[in-house]
């Protein structure tokens, strides 16, 4: 009962509004069909009232969300909806889509740390989650959110996103959850089969369409200017409110301590933006007093954001996107560019492009060390490796690398690499089964020569 009357209190206090990132007056409903500033064109940003939030002290904010992690209290099991009033506050408990998101683990890489010389290197989990990816994160507010809409009489009657497998997955998830028609627009030939085939089983209108991530986005933008279909890519802000609890969690799991870097992969640039976003919020709260160097990583293929980082950011560069490994990060136009300067440069952090190579033998290291890790967390190990060996992180440095998706969903990505199949990579640690006839002294002389390596 204490929980529930601390939690009202507050979100009665603070409001969520939409306002221009690029500070044009003015504020909109979070429950409004809106996605852009009205006056300039940008992307809008979720604002919190945080004098309203500051009237709860940082050890009381500790204690509360401490004390919600894990439980099976409505909604606040849920590590989003556990951080209610930095998210959503004013959403009403019967429109929470939840599948208790989130509370993913915080894996000590301990054996790949000392291999590279950094020991306290961690792995963030994400892929740990309902669906697979750091995606569900995002869905269970918009679709709460266009839930609440719904009920409250807007004309909205279905969700769309144009996705590279992840966010249709977790959008065609949720929306079955509430029970509201989804539609995906995917780049025909470009996702894996275990991605393509999530959105089918929950029941999602798939298209799949004879062009690229950024061709899909230009479709589905004009499809969802018929205010009754809502769309859910990262241009919408209400996403990057659950994003951004990542962020929090890792802090959270480091008993309220910072860690030094946090590297994640980058694509449309809404996820570094969600990080940058959930640890300013803490630290305008008291709840910590430092940042991480945030580090975006991207592939060499698409890497129109390292560009912009290599040209000081004077200017915003895209590109044709070419085909890689790491699909879901295959962007060469990035939505959320400006947002993600700023958490670049708020955090005097860095960006950085690996190789197919790279990506594909970084993620091969990972795996040799327990780990399982899908190509987009193998393009941020591989940007680790490049950090260390210049002397840009230092040994003594907390390090966490943001592992976006599970590699389950990439199954033919490893088969590809132990059979060296893949191109443009050369696979050092490929481990293809031996085939054996059924006879005991041959199978004997295999073993005792594999062991002798």
């Amino acid at each position: 009962m204490q929980l529930d009357t601390i939690a009202s209190a507050t979100m009665t206090a603070n409001r969520a509004v939409f306002r221009c990132f690029r500070g044009c007056p003015g504020e909109y409903s979070v429950y409004d069909v809106i996605y852009t500033c009205p006056n300039c064109g940008g992307l809008l940003e979720v604002h919190h009232d945080i004098d309203a939030l500051r009237s709860r002290s940082a050890d009381e904010w500790k204690q509360l969300i401490e004390r919600r992690v894990g439980t099976t209290t409505w909604p606040y099991g849920s590590g989003v909806w556990g951080m209610r009033e930095w998210v959503m506050p004013d959403l009403r408990d019967e429109n929470v889509v939840s599948m208790y998101e989130g509370n993913t683990n915080l894996f000590w890489a301990g054996r790949l740390g000392e291999q590279i010389g950094v020991p306290d290197l961690w792995v963030k989990l994400c892929g740990n989650s309902h669906t697979g990816s750091f995606k569900d994160l995002g869905m269970t507010v918009l679709v709460s959110v266009v839930k609440q809409m719904m009920a409250d009489g807007s004309p909205v009657r279905a969700v769309a996103a144009a996705s590279t497998g992840d966010t249709s997955a977790a959008l065609a998830a949720y929306a079955a959850a509430a029970g509201i028609p989804s539609l995906i627009f995917l780049p025909s030939g470009k996702v894996s089969t275990a991605q393509l085939i999530q959105p089918v089983a929950n029941g999602a209108h798939v298209l799949a369409l004879d062009t690229d991530f950024d061709g899909c986005m230009r479709i589905v933008k004009e499809v969802t200017k018929d205010n009754t279909i809502y769309l859910a890519n990262s241009m919408n802000s209400v996403r990057i409110e659950g994003q951004k609890t990542v962020a929090i969690e890792i802090v959270r799991q480091f008993d309220w301590n910072v860690p030094d870097w946090i590297i994640i992969p980058v694509g449309n640039l809404g996820n570094i933006s969600a990080l940058y976003k959930g640890l300013k919020l803490i630290k305008d709260l008291g709840l910590i007093d430092k940042m991480p160097r945030l580090v975006a990583a991207q592939a060499d293929k698409a890497n129109p954001f390292y560009r912009s980082f290599l040209n000081g950011f004077r200017e915003k560069v895209t590109i044709q996107a070419d085909k890689t490994l790491a699909s879901a990060i295959q962007i060469g136009n990035p939505v959320s560019y400006e947002k993600a300067v700023q958490a670049v440069t708020e955090t005097n952090g860095l960006v950085e492009a690996v190789t197919e190579h790279e990506l594909a033998n970084a993620a091969a290291r990972a795996d040799l060390t327990g780990m399982y890790t899908c190509p987009h967390t193998g393009v941020a190990l591989a940007a680790l490796f490049k950090l260390v060996a210049r002397g840009e992180i230092q040994s003594r440095d907390r390090v966490v690398v943001v592992s976006t998706a599970h590699g389950l969903k990439f199954t033919s990505f490893k088969v590809g690499y132990h059979e060296g199949k893949l191109g443009e990579v050369e696979s050092e640690l490929a481990n293809p089964p031996i085939y054996l006839p059924a006879d005991v002294g041959v199978v004997k002389e295999t073993i005792a020569r594999r062991l002798q390596r």
